[in-house]
């Protein structure tokens, strides 16, 4: 993918690898957002996909929202512009990590939650500080209750308070701490366990995840049956995994 202005974009063996490249802490602004939107709709075409990793350049991942972007003139665009990324990081159906060093604040917080996974490096901070500057952060306001309860969600956007990787992942909005030498290894460990399965299978079990969201344990357990033996168990990728287990080798994936 070439043109990209604040952002670097990698495709290989299954994984799409995106960089936040905006000097000097990745601080998305309206066109980096309007791109990044660009990048991720080209993604949800591509049915070849195993997963996203998100990257930042620099010494923060992300360091949030232009603050400029938050005036009355331009809050309208921004807010819809923003909320846009999140509708698509909801319509990929493969796994999308965030690998996170650094400053990762309000926005940034925000994206990194967007994604399914959170990696980070011992070096990460998280933080919601929109209240020290007058503002709420709306999609962590809908987010983080879900992910860390509605006591420890009220505590990070009223105090604005900065997160150590560590206590992240105590609250769970992280899902793995490494240590320093070994971040770049761990999430390409991650990646390559991933992207070694059939990438249709890869968004059957993302989505059968995602389809029960809400739902109680029978209604739950009826649906991924259902999808399970009228779907999944109608696709080449699913008799070639039984065969190749059968037969003791490695599986030739179809996607299909």
């Amino acid at each position: 993918m070439s043109g990209l202005e604040y952002f670097k974009f990698e495709k290989a063996n299954g994984c799409a690898r995106i960089w936040l490249a905006r000097p000097k802490h990745n601080v998305l602004n309206l066109a980096m957002m309007k791109e990044l939107n660009s990048v991720l709709e080209s993604l949800c075409a591509d049915d070849d996909l195993k997963c996203v990793l998100l990257l930042g350049e620099g010494k923060s991942w992300c360091a949030g929202v232009e603050v400029a972007d938050h005036k009355p003139e331009s809050a309208p665009e921004m807010i819809e512009t923003f909320d846009r990324i999140f509708d698509l990081l909801g319509r990929l159906d493969v796994p999308v990590i965030a690998a996170v060093h650094g400053a990762c604040l309000g926005g940034g917080m925000e994206l990194a939650i967007g994604c399914d996974m959170v990696i980070a490096s011992p070096n990460a901070k998280f933080g919601q500080p929109e209240i020290k500057l007058g503002f709420f952060p709306p999609y962590a306001a809908a987010r983080l209750p879900e992910m860390v309860g509605t006591s420890k969600a009220i505590e990070i956007c009223t105090t604005g308070r900065t997160y150590t990787a560590r206590e992240s992942l105590e609250l769970g909005f992280v899902s793995k701490v490494t240590d320093e030498e070994k971040f770049s290894e761990t999430v390409d460990g991650l990646v390559d366990e991933i992207c070694a399965n059939s990438p249709l299978i890869i968004r059957m079990n993302k989505r059968a995840i995602k389809m029960v969201k809400g739902c109680e344990p029978r209604e739950a357990a009826k649906k991924t049956n259902d999808y399970f033996l009228n779907s999944l168990m109608k696709t080449e990728d699913t008799l070639e995994g039984i065969k190749s287990f059968e037969e003791k080798r490695k599986p030739v994936w179809k996607n299909r």
